[in-house]
């Protein structure tokens, strides 16, 4: 179990950089459960979040405190920690950006 959440998070990580988002923490530190993506300067990170779950039915979350408006906390536990899904949202995020 511990080593399918790495290895769908390392997959979630690098679609992350191919989309040149920027994860929060440093690689060393992070959880596999639990992604922190800096929110691009000029983006709307609530409408973005809005769109993904409208549209697609995936859920992302904000930040929280003095992370509020600045990064959006992606999950992978359970159901989500699969490649089909760590590929859907990655695909989804795409293109609700682009947009």
């Amino acid at each position: 179990s511990w080593q399918s959440h790495q290895k769908y998070a390392d997959m979630l990580w690098e679609g992350l950089a191919k989309l040149n988002l920027t994860c929060h923490v440093e690689r060393e530190f992070r959880l596999p459960t639990l992604t922190t993506v800096r929110i691009p300067d000029g983006v709307d990170g609530k409408a973005i979040a809005k769109r993904l779950l409208t549209e697609y039915n995936i859920e992302i979350a904000g930040g929280l405190g003095e992370l509020g408006g600045k990064v959006w906390r992606i999950g992978l536990m359970g159901y989500n920690s699969r490649p089909e899904n760590v590929l859907l949202l990655l695909d989804a995020l795409e293109k609700v950006l682009k947009s």
